[in-house]
């Protein structure tokens, strides 16, 4: 990928997650790969949504030092390192703190229900990895067996990443883990969720076979906590719903 155009997809991406509420103050951070050595990554203490070209930092991917730029790197590159490291498809990172996703993070929710055809044809299952301390060794850690199956992943406490073919590739998954989040939101308040039927999530295998769908429905990669979490998370929806009333 040409320099220019990474930088610039980086300025922009930071704009529309800034617009879009998905990070907030100094909040997120950004990388895409240029080529097998060379990454663009955004650098430390600045705002995603008043980013400028010269901003945008160029690391070495090997000594992971800046060779073009004056800012101080992120303290969260060690995580884009590990990411591509593991993954040879990765070519870029999003790292956001969308609201609801985030809130659903905290809660001990990982989105493991196929509800939507739309998720489960794209991003499919989103696990929840452990809480790690941000800006630590302990976030490639807790996220390294997730990402190797998986293009977006909740973060504990913290946030959610996407993986993608490019940077709007990532940012777009990033945006739709957010609108999914929601309407997983809005239907625990509404008293029920329709689960997809192992055969109907068959008939939606059937129009993309070359990725295998993952999902509670079909009892792959669930977990009993999982349940017991969102069980508790309707409790306080309806309480909350009874204290409007």
């Amino acid at each position: 990928m040409n320099r220019n155009k990474a930088v610039r997809d980086i300025v922009s991406i930071g704009k529309r997650l800034y617009e879009k509420g998905m990070v907030a103050s100094n909040d997120g951070n950004l990388s895409v790969k240029i080529n097998k050595n060379e990454i663009a990554i955004t650098p430390t203490g600045i705002c995603k949504g008043d980013m400028a070209a010269s901003d945008i930092l160029i690391v070495d991917m090997k000594s992971r030092k800046v060779i073009s730029g004056k800012k101080k790197i992120t303290s969260e590159a060690p995580m884009h390192f590990s990411i591509y490291e593991e993954r040879n498809d990765a070519i870029a990172v999003v790292h956001a703190h969308p609201v609801v996703a985030t809130a659903l993070a905290v809660a001990g929710v990982q989105l493991d229900s196929c509800i939507l055809p739309e998720i489960v044809l794209t991003i499919g299952i989103i696990p929840l990895a452990d809480y790690a301390t941000p800006s630590t060794s302990e976030v490639p850690e807790s996220i390294k067996n997730y990402i190797k199956k998986h293009d977006v992943v909740l973060l504990a406490n913290h946030g959610a990443i996407s993986i993608g073919k490019d940077l709007w590739d990532a940012y777009f998954k990033m945006e739709r883990l957010e609108h999914y989040a929601q309407i997983f939101l809005v239907s625990k308040l509404l008293g029920s969720q329709r689960i997809l039927t192992s055969d109907e999530v068959c008939k939606l295998q059937m129009l993309s076979p070359e990725k295998p769908i993952e999902c509670k429905s079909c009892s792959v990669d669930s977990k009993v906590e999982n349940s017991e979490a969102d069980e508790k998370l309707t409790q306080v929806f309806r309480s909350l719903l009874n204290k409007k009333q």
